[in-house]
């Protein structure tokens, strides 16, 4: 008798991921795929190169043990990165990234109609944000805004080549466009004050909803069964919430990749007047709260890629630090505050190690400040942190961030963005929800506690961290 298994696919800035896992959580087949960057990358990439290395990889899937059968297939990826169709379903323009700045003085109209003339859970919006790249581009393009069909999002461009749906989104992809994710509707202003046809937007569906099956030709080609259920996606930083197991209400999850992505479960919305945070819907009526700062490990592709094991063995005779780094590596800051002006910073005459350790205890101590925002604008008390992404790989790094935090941090296998969508194709389609689906297919590899000695040393460390952002005006007195 064949197991079933479920596929996840992970569309980065950076490449492809695809895995699939099988009832007990267990990868039963990995595969990944970079992009030939190049310096545009980040304003815009193409949406076909996306689905011809998704679909290279997805061909890997007929030479695994025939006694898989897939179940269902979900698709992550970036937040904010939109696509223009045309009537045939072709991109009219490559993908405007999440990355890309043209559209930030768009930005402030968007925000400010929306605050006008909207109770929608999210209002601010900056260039990030999709919304503000359709109107930038209806404007900068005319000749090719009068022939677009549709708007989707990345998630929702690859769903559509394997199902040949291309008009549903989800609750969290749709959330930086503008949707009401509380009364589940396109509020007016889109598409009465800015220059947005309603036929334009997608139809919204929680994450997990089936929305089609894979086409007869690809189930044939990645020897994948006759039905395959396709489903409605997440986000990347969603997706590696999923991935934590970190959705049960209580729950918080950092996942720390090219940025640092806090995300937890609440009964009610957490409503921050400044933007610094917002809530995304949970596929079961619940909220998920979080924020996404500018700080994240990507310092550690520069000066420190080539010795990482060696520079934390020789970090971890040094730490605490004496000396404080804030990593951040292009000017601003959004989350744990806003500050448009921030540049990161560290001490000059440091060794190779002292600035990998400060740069480790540096985001530490921006996690700790962000968590003390949550628990100020929840009032709910944070005991335990998930954790995922490629910054929870470093076992020291680890080690810091719960004494920074004095709480647990708890590391899952295979925590991250594909194996969360894996979850979540299997969250409706073989199990009866997100919850039920993580609780079976996650699995605590590590527990990491606090120690009260080091705890104590890196109380004095946080308190003189937070002094120099404020003495740089990156924060205010709290």
């Amino acid at each position: 008798m064949k197991q079933s298994c479920f596929v996840g696919i992970d569309v980065g800035t950076q490449g492809v991921r695809v895995v699939a896992i099988d009832q007990e959580g267990k990868v039963c087949f990995s595969a990944e795929e970079a992009f030939p960057l190049s310096d545009w990358s980040r304003e815009e990439q193409s949406p076909e190169a996306w689905w011809e290395a998704c679909d290279h990889l997805l061909r890997g899937f007929a030479k695994l043990d025939p006694a898989f059968d897939c179940v269902a297939i979900a698709v992550t990826s970036t937040s904010g990165t939109v696509i223009p169709l045309d009537k045939d379903d072709k991109p009219l323009h490559p993908a405007l990234m999440y990355s890309d700045k043209r559209s930030a003085a768009v930005a402030g109209e968007c925000k400010a109609l929306a605050e006008r003339y909207s109770s929608a859970s999210y209002t601010a919006f900056n260039y990030s944000s999709a919304l503000p790249k359709l109107v930038w581009f209806v404007r900068s393009f005319p000749e090719k805004a009068v022939l677009i069909r549709k708007w989707v999002h990345a998630t929702d461009y690859i769903v559509g080549k394997l199902s040949g749906c291309f008009d549903r989104s989800d609750y969290t992809n749709v959330l930086k466009t503008g949707y009401d994710v509380n009364r589940e509707i396109w509020p007016a202003y889109i598409y009465e004050k800015l220059p947005v046809q309603k036929q334009w937007l997608p139809e919204v569906v929680p994450p997990g909803t089936p929305v089609g099956t894979l086409l007869p030709s690809l189930c044939t080609e990645y020897g994948m069964g006759k039905t395959v259920q396709v489903v409605a996606g997440m986000t990347d930083s969603c997706a590696s919430q999923v991935a934590s197991g970190a959705v049960g209400l209580g729950d918080w999850n950092t996942t720390i990749g090219t940025t640092m992505v806090i995300k937890g479960v609440t009964k009610s919305e957490i409503k921050d007047p400044e933007g610094r945070l917002y809530s995304h819907r949970h596929p079961e009526g619940y909220w998920m709260p979080g924020g996404a700062s500018n700080t994240g490990a990507d310092w550690v592709s520069g000066d420190f890629s080539a010795s990482v094991d060696a520079l934390t063995r020789e970090a971890g005779d040094l730490e605490p630090a004496k000396f404080f780094s804030y990593p951040l590596q292009q000017t601003g800051e959004r989350f744990p505050f806003i500050a448009p002006q921030a540049t990161g910073f560290e001490p000059s005459g440091l060794s190779l190690a002292e600035r990998f350790l400060a740069n480790m205890e540096g985001l530490a101590y921006l996690e700790r400040y962000a968590y003390e925002l949550i628990e100020r604008l929840s009032g709910e008390r944070i005991r335990a942190v998930y954790s995922a992404g490629g910054g929870s790989n470093n076992d020291l790094w680890l080690d810091i961030r719960s004494n920074v935090l004095n709480i647990p941090i708890r590391k899952v296998k295979n925590s991250n963005g594909a194996t969360g969508a894996a979850i979540i194709a299997a969250s409706k389609t073989h199990y009866t929800s997100l919850s039920a689906a993580a609780k079976a297919l996650t699995h605590i590899e590590k527990e990491v506690f606090p120690k009260r000695e080091r705890v104590e040393r890196y109380e004095e460390g946080y308190q003189v961290f937070i002094t120099l952002l404020r003495e740089k005006g990156y924060i205010q007195n709290d």
